[in-house]
């Protein structure tokens, strides 16, 4: 494939890992809620935050200006075509990279991995914040996440995503939340909970349904570490994905 700047990529295919009928270990099972202030909770307590890439995206802006001005087909309008496509591609490639070693490690440090089934391309176009719903590329995220659990023999398992957020993790009774409540207070059971860390619990509970996997009415409160442990967007980039014994040890000393 040929890039705007002129480079050429190749793709090459490989033949996966055979999936098992279910997944045995419940320790190795987790639930993803993927969203913008947060880019991805789990159902192990952690959340990754969003890449800010403001620089990246100023940088490009600042050349589109600057193309804009040149004369079309002029020898400094190809100069400068030549500069925004280099400044798209630095993007798409910081991007790619993040998301590459966020969904190369669920993949492989999982044998079920459980999201929700997003209309990516819908959400964008839905009316406010559609920019940032658009640079967060779930759509890209869930593809590469697919692809890679099938190359692990790991199981993907898309689940509807209507109620996981109003729906209560322990009891399941629904409770109304506005977009700026960000935590999950159940009347009925007294649950309390990160508001996207209750929706990462109820995607995975749907997910081992599907698959035809049981589950304890205590999980939500059994996580390996508290919940809503941090884990930044640029370690993830810098270090590739955390291994288990990183994120442990991040979480002991803070």
């Amino acid at each position: 494939k040929k890039e705007p700047t002129g480079d050429w990529f190749a793709s090459f295919v490989v033949d996966g890992k055979e999936t098992p009928e279910k997944p045995t270990d419940p320790d190795r099972c987790v639930g993803i809620d993927v969203g913008i202030l947060k880019y991805a909770h789990d159902t192990d307590g952690y959340a990754i935050e969003s890449p800010d890439f403001s620089d990246e995206r100023e940088r490009l802006e600042r050349a589109q200006r600057d193309l804009s001005r040149k004369e079309h087909g002029s020898t400094n309008w190809e100069t400068q075509r030549q500069i925004v496509a280099e400044r798209h591609a630095d993007l798409k490639r910081k991007r790619r990279d993040f998301l590459h070693k966020l969904s190369n490690y669920y993949a492989t440090e999982y044998d079920l991995v459980a999201v929700e089934d997003l209309d990516a391309k819908g959400l964008v176009e839905l009316p406010r914040n559609s920019r940032n719903r658009a640079g967060a590329a779930w759509g890209m995220f869930l593809r590469m996440l697919e692809y890679k659990c099938e190359r692990e023999g790991t199981h993907f398992v898309a689940v509807n995503p209507r109620g996981t957020t109003k729906e209560c993790a322990s009891c399941g009774v629904k409770t109304e939340k506005p977009l700026w409540m960000r935590e999950h207070s159940c009347p009925a059971c007294g649950f309390e909970a990160d508001r996207d860390a209750n929706a990462a619990w109820n995607i995975l509970s749907r997910g081992l349904k599907k698959v035809g996997v049981g589950y304890s009415e205590s999980t939500p409160v059994e996580t390996a570490l508290p919940v809503d442990t941090p884990v930044s967007a640029k370690r993830v980039v810098e270090t590739g994905s955390p291994t288990l014994k990183e994120r442990t040890a991040s979480a002991v000393s803070e």
